[in-house]
């Protein structure tokens, strides 16, 4: 018996890529089935994305009963029905000018996001592939990114707290050697969805502090959620929620933080825990 066996889910928390979409960057019709039948029951599904919200597939913002979207790893959670901003934690830019010097030792392709909207510079978005293999997500970051000159005159035309910061290095070494030096600067999150990139906010945003928050506006408590994630900045979604489910996709590290371990993204892995946990 796991530990869904015993309690009522209200609230699934799903992180897109990797986890609820496939390779194609879909969801798979059992998916949807298995989501619409559990916004039946009365649950809340809520799309969980380290991606800006522009960068929210349509088909997942426009599916009938989502109301709520956490994105940014958890700095913003969004009700989309009222497209009003419910929480938020911001990285002030004091911060982020220290993050841009570190990213800028590497070579590197970065991006800021503000207000729901990532920013990459334009020439390196043209020479993608070489910062980013996978070519799904090099697609998505093609598409959903806008164009600027500059990150760095972006930084001061805006001159405000962001989203977050990311950056995609050409070498993996170099963005260990990064890592290291991120975490010697205070009150940041630092993680990372992949070989080659990291991804960093204000201390405190994940996933998992952002469905806690969402639950406690909702009346829903820790118990009753449950996450599925497939990555490392779903780490620690997967060890703060009431249910943690890890994709058959993921690394080692993901799956020791879950408390089953489904099917792959490519074998409809959320449909089939959301029927077993949910729907049964």
């Amino acid at each position: 018996m796991t530990r869904a066996d015993t309690r009522k889910i209200k609230l699934i928390g799903l992180d897109l890529d990797g986890t609820l979409l496939n390779g194609k960057k879909q969801i798979t019709d059992r998916s949807k089935e298995a989501m619409k039948k559990a916004i039946e029951k009365g649950v809340f599904i809520v799309p969980a994305t380290g991606r800006p919200l522009n960068g929210v597939p349509r088909e997942v913002l426009e599916f009938p009963g989502i109301k709520y979207v956490l994105t940014v790893n958890g700095a913003r959670i969004t009700d989309i029905k009222q497209n009003k901003i419910l929480y938020e934690v911001l990285t002030p830019m004091e911060t982020v000018w220290k993050i841009k010097e570190i990213f800028d030792r590497y070579d590197t392709m970065q991006e800021v996001y503000f207000d729901g909207v990532g920013y990459a510079r334009e020439d390196l978005l043209r020479k993608i592939t070489e910062y980013e293999s996978r070519p799904g997500m090099a697609e998505y970051i093609t598409a959903t990114r806008v164009r600027v000159k500059s990150i760095e005159e972006k930084l001061r035309e805006m001159n405000r707290p962001v989203d977050k910061v990311q950056a995609f290095f050409k070498r993996e070494e170099e963005k260990q050697k990064a890592w290291e030096e991120l975490k010697m600067i205070p009150h940041l999150e630092v993680t990372t969805a992949g070989k080659r990139n990291i991804e960093v906010s204000r201390e405190g945003v994940n996933k998992g502090a952002g469905l806690l928050k969402l639950g406690e506006m909702l009346g829903i408590k820790r118990d009753e959620i449950m996450a599925c994630g497939d990555e490392i900045n779903d780490l620690v979604m997967l060890r703060e929620i009431g249910f943690a489910v890890a994709m058959g996709n993921s690394p080692d590290i993901v799956k020791a933080a879950a408390d089953y371990i489904t099917e792959t993204n490519e074998e409809d892995g959320v449909a089939k825990a959301i029927e077993r946990f949910v729907l049964k």
